[in-house]
């Protein structure tokens, strides 16, 4: 875990986090949160890991999302050399699909 992000503001927004109940609550909380392009890069990072974990190629992956080649990189190098998180998620939910 990186030691940067590890503060008392970071662990009370993730307790908030924890405590949504469903994906009602979730956009109610983001929307608040964060701004639309926010949400919608997050979503992105997570699509690309998903595809990256399909074994598709970064072409596809930037023309399935619209993700430069420099957050598809960010991606597969957390994916390869992070926390595990995302493999933590994949896991618990099923290797996510692609968005259509």
């Amino acid at each position: 875990m990186n030691k940067k992000i590890k503060t008392n503001a970071v662990d009370h927004l993730f307790d908030a986090i924890l405590s949504l109940e469903n994906k009602e609550e979730c956009y109610s909380f983001f929307e608040d949160l964060c701004t639309v392009n926010e949400i919608l890069s997050l979503s992105q990072r997570f699509e690309v890991a998903a595809m990256l974990r399909s074994h598709k190629t970064y072409l596809e992956i930037a023309e399935k999302t619209g993700a430069s080649t420099a957050t598809i990189s960010r991606v597969n190098r957390s994916l390869n050399y992070g926390n595990d998180g995302y493999d933590l998620v994949f896991e618990r939910t099923g290797t996510p699909e692609p968005a259509q």
